[in-house]
């Protein structure tokens, strides 16, 4: 007879495969090793073992983005719990849905200096959507074993609030055996449907129609389209519209797929650009995509003659301060300014929204696209009606912003052209334009980021671009990057990570594999400029003495990350020519494996490039306003 320790561990998992998960991250230890063992056990359920219990977190938390679905994390008690905090913060701000599973000791250790033992109750505070402590498992609690491993699933797929992370407190008792336990009975014996399925719509509500068509109306506009939440299966944003979870690495894409294409109809039917981020939204080349907008709004000319009327946002800010910036001058002068989220959450930094609107940014765009073409006259309009000018007005509007647009890529063009070194603006430029169609870029959270957000250029097949925006750290990126890798099926295009040298020190324990693992296969591109290039744009660059600025913020490191990178078996390659980027990336391609691109650059060169850029593009963008008229 197998232990109720052993029951209990099997039956959340047998209802978790039910339930649709298909990645579980486990970080050795013994008091959680009844869990580890039922789900090595599984075979629906893909194992990751990783030693480092912060480089599981955002281990699990890139499977989450890459299939679009819960991912379980299994630690041990003590510290190795605290360790989950960062990637737990960041999938609770970004959306993504994880079950936490922290092992505890059982009630009669806590509190009496027993080893490992740590106050674990509500660990990660308010960062969790649901914490649940069912105490050492026994035979009275039995019946209850499948409602709670399902409701773990259903939280953290948010239909009821967002996705997010769940943490599973789960105190077991020694003697912590090896055997696998029997799970409890499923509602019927042959049912593959999990014990709860919650069902959750976020279509948009009359009123809700109604108001946004009374804003846009007549008037020009702008979208600004930024970061998109995770669809998790089942939820809210999947856009099977819930229901039985169907897990797949293509969720996050299709969804994001829906998004754009739903909402590049609502920008064509009223005539406004869609200022792209790139992540989450994939940067095709298209009538109304505007992607160098942060470089568009540093002209003096742009800001006055490009001003919306109303401005309607869909998803997470940009990176930009500068387009925060002037986002706050519209508001102040009067600007309308709509915000499109989900479960109605206050994502505006800046306070400038004035109108918050909980739905489904797709259902949204389609029902009053379709309202929009209801409300069409049947036959063109006659020269004297009264919406005839405005509609006029507002494709000029469109007219003039493309004219912008292209005259910034031109610009970005011709100053990174005229470069032969390699430079962090034309790394971020050239590897969104080299990837293979539909592959995917992650991110870092300092320069990378904006990099990519200011200074890549529409393409078809854009790359997916993901980042840990959520409380924008370094931390956990190569973990991510991996994670996410580990959700690539056979024939699915490459995953590519785009860091600092600094982010990848910081999570060089990522790169530490057991030998029965496998390692999946990604490239990371890292911008190696002796330290943090981010703190060079900020005024202590310059106020600070240099031995200072270098020891407290630039601080550059004694170890080459190429030769750590080496030290753990990944193929290196050297890029120093701009030119000989493409060719190392076809080449880490065709290689297979864990490919690291090392860039070497120097942080004072890369402000001055970026003053360049910000500045060629401005002048290039007053030329052409001036070139242009708007009403």
């Amino acid at each position: 007879m197998t232990s109720t320790q052993a029951d209990f561990a099997a039956t959340l998992v047998d209802e978790w495969a039910l339930a649709g998960v298909r990645h579980a991250v486990v970080a050795p230890g013994s008091r959680s090793s009844p869990l580890a063992v039922a789900l090595l056990a599984e075979p629906r359920i893909e194992v990751h073992v990783r030693l480092d219990e912060r480089s599981a977190g955002f281990f699990a938390l890139g499977c989450a983005l890459g299939e679009g679905a819960p991912v379980v994390v299994v630690t041990s008690s003590g510290t190795a719990a605290a360790e989950l905090h960062p990637a737990v913060v960041e999938a609770d701000l970004a959306g993504v849905p994880l079950i936490v599973c922290t092992a505890d000791r059982p009630p009669e250790l806590l509190g009496v200096g027993a080893p490992q033992a740590i106050d674990q109750q509500r660990i990660f505070g308010s960062s969790v959507r649901l914490y649940s402590e069912p105490g050492v498992p026994d035979e009275v609690t039995r019946g209850t074993w499948r409602s709670f491993a399902s409701r773990l699933v259903a939280e953290a797929s948010g239909t009821a609030s967002a996705p997010g992370p769940v943490h599973a407190n789960l105190a077991f008792r020694e003697p912590l055996g090896g055997e696998r336990g029997s799970a409890t009975p499923r509602r019927a014996p042959q049912s593959s449907s999990p014990w709860h399925v919650r069902l959750g719509e976020r279509g948009p509500s009359a009123a809700a129609v109604e108001v946004l068509l009374g804003i846009v109306g007549e008037r020009r506009g702008v979208i600004i389209a930024g970061g998109t939440p995770t669809p998790s299966s089942g939820g809210a944003f999947a856009p099977s519209g819930g229901g039985t979870p169907t897990p797949s690495s293509d969720a996050p894409r299709s969804y994001e797929l829906e998004l754009r294409s739903a909402v590049l109809e609502l920008a064509d039917l009223l005539g406004w650009p869609v200022l792209a981020d790139p992540r989450a939204w994939p940067r095709i080349d298209d009538l109304c995509v505007v992607s160098a907008v942060d470089g568009i709004v540093r002209s003096a000319a742009a800001r006055v003659q490009l001003a919306p009327e109303v401005v309607l946002h869909i998803g997470a800010p940009h990176a930009s301060k500068v387009l925060a910036a002037w986002s706050k001058t519209l508001a102040d002068s009067g600007t309308r300014h709509i915000l499109v989220e989900p479960y109605g959450r206050f994502v505006d930094p800046e306070r400038i929204v004035d109108t918050v609107i909980a739905a489904d940014p797709v259902r949204l765009a389609r029902t009053v696209s379709a309202r929009l073409r209801e409300d069409a006259p049947s036959a063109p309009s006659a020269p004297s009606a009264p919406s005839a000018p405005s509609a006029a007005s507002r494709r000029r509007y469109l007219s003039a912003w493309r004219a912008a647009e292209q005259a910034a890529q031109d610009a970005i063009e011709g100053v990174l052209r005229a470069r032969t070194q390699v430079s962090e603006p034309g790394v971020a430029r050239a590897l969104f334009s080299a990837l293979p169609d539909e592959s995917t870029l992650v991110v870092s959270s300092s320069m990378p980021v904006r990099d990519v957000e200011w200074f890549s250029a529409a393409r078809p097949g854009a790359p997916r671009v993901v980042a840990n925006r959520g409380a924008n750290g370094i931390d956990g990126v190569t973990s991510t990057v991996l994670g996410v890798a580990a959700t690539r099926r056979e024939g699915d295009p490459p995953v590519v990570g785009l860091l600092g040298d600094l982010a990848f020190l910081h999570d060089v324990s990522a790169l530490v594999w057991g030998a029965a693992e496998h390692r999946p296969d990604a490239i990371l591109v890292v911008v190696d400029n002796a330290g943090g290039g981010i703190f060079n744009f900020l005024p202590y660059a310059t106020s600070l003495d240099e031995a200072s600025f270098e020891r407290g913020f630039g601080t550059p490191q004694a170890c080459d990350p190429g030769h750590v990178a080496l030290a753990f078996g990944c193929q290196v390659t050297v890029v120093e020519a701009a030119v000989d980027l493409a060719r190392a990336l076809d080449g880490a391609l065709a290689e297979g494996g864990l490919q690291v691109i090392l860039v070497r650059t120097e942080r004072r060169a890369n402000v001055a490039l970026h003053e360049e850029l910000h500045a060629a593009i401005a002048t290039a963008v007053d030329a052409s306003s001036d070139a242009s008229s708007t009403d």
